[in-house]
């Protein structure tokens, strides 16, 4: 299941960075695409912070939390074998390893950057795919500890590398 893990965060690593890209070269100069009214528009921003640009004097503070996330998602993902929890925690893998590769290299330096945000939910907060990988992700984590759902699969849940009986046979 790690093999999973990591190329759903690679999913997520790449969709948040091409779609960074496009927003900088799109979006630039002050330009807003309106999606759907005042609900959902693109317009770029960069966000020295955290969500709603709090602590925005931090930004070092929040690469090394990133930092620590990707760490510590990295050593859980190896005890997976459970589908559901590969889901999670990729989508997690995948959310903070983007934001601490903006903190490491994007400008105004190393460990400094700031994140690329452009999708803006009604004037409320302006995010990114790597922002909706993280909520889903961790979205997924609560319902997953809330039901109780182990990070091993159960003898009743296949692993990705077992074959599931036909009921015809």
């Amino acid at each position: 299941m790690f093999r999973a893990v990591v190329l759903i965060a690679a999913v997520v690593l790449a969709a948040d960075q091409l779609t960074k890209y496009w927003a900088e070269s799109a979006l630039a100069g002050g330009q807003t695409i309106t999606v759907v009214g005042d609900l959902l528009q693109l317009r770029l921003l960069y966000n020295p912070g955290a969500a709603f640009s709090i602590g925005s004097a931090y930004t070092w503070i929040f690469a090394v939390f990133a930092a620590a996330a990707v760490v510590a998602v990295t050593v859980v993902a190896w005890r997976v074998t459970s589908r559901a929890w590969a889901v999670a925690l990729g989508l997690v893998l995948g959310g903070a390893t983007t934001h601490l590769l903006d903190r490491l290299f994007r400008e105004p330096g190393f460990a400094r950057g700031h994140v690329v945000d452009f999708i803006d939910y009604a004037g409320f907060f302006v995010g990114n795919v790597a922002d909706i990988a993280l909520v889903v992700g961790v979205g997924i984590v609560m319902l997953l500890n809330v039901r109780g759902v182990p990070l091993r699969a159960t003898a009743s849940e296949p692993r990705s590398d077992e074959q599931v009986p036909s009921s015809g046979s």
